[in-house]
């Protein structure tokens, strides 16, 4: 049982942390509203009062999906800059056909039009 004697520590410090930050966050807020567009859901430009199967553009969530993806792929190379000069030729060869991928997929959405937002 004292092997999770740590866990359980840093269960309850980082529960008491996050009470503490809510309860200090609660009590620094401000109490009146002085525009109606910051008691809203969202920012989005949506009016979220409204029909649920209204048009909505889908530049937003495409351009999210492209972030979340190059973004992942860049996350991948942190480990070859970490610790790229222990895996030899192999491993440069590896990352080399890693960026050839991704440069490749990058040159196809650009000519597909994904980046525009026109």
């Amino acid at each position: 049982m004292t092997e999770y004697l740590g866990v359980l520590i840093y269960l309850v410090l980082a529960s008491v942390l996050g009470a503490v930050i809510l309860f200090l966050a609660f009590q620094a807020s401000p109490r009146r509203v002085g525009d109606l567009e910051k008691i809203t859901s969202y920012e989005c430009g949506f009016d979220p009062f409204g029909e649920a199967r209204s048009p909505f553009d889908v530049g937003f969530y495409l351009v999210a999906i492209l972030f979340l993806v190059f973004d992942l792929e860049v996350a991948f190379l942190l480990p070859w800059v970490l610790g790229g000069a222990s895996t030899g030729l192999a491993g440069f060869t590896g990352l080399v056909l890693f960026l050839i991928v991704l440069t490749i997929g990058f040159v196809y959405e650009w000519q597909k039009g994904a980046l525009d937002w026109n």
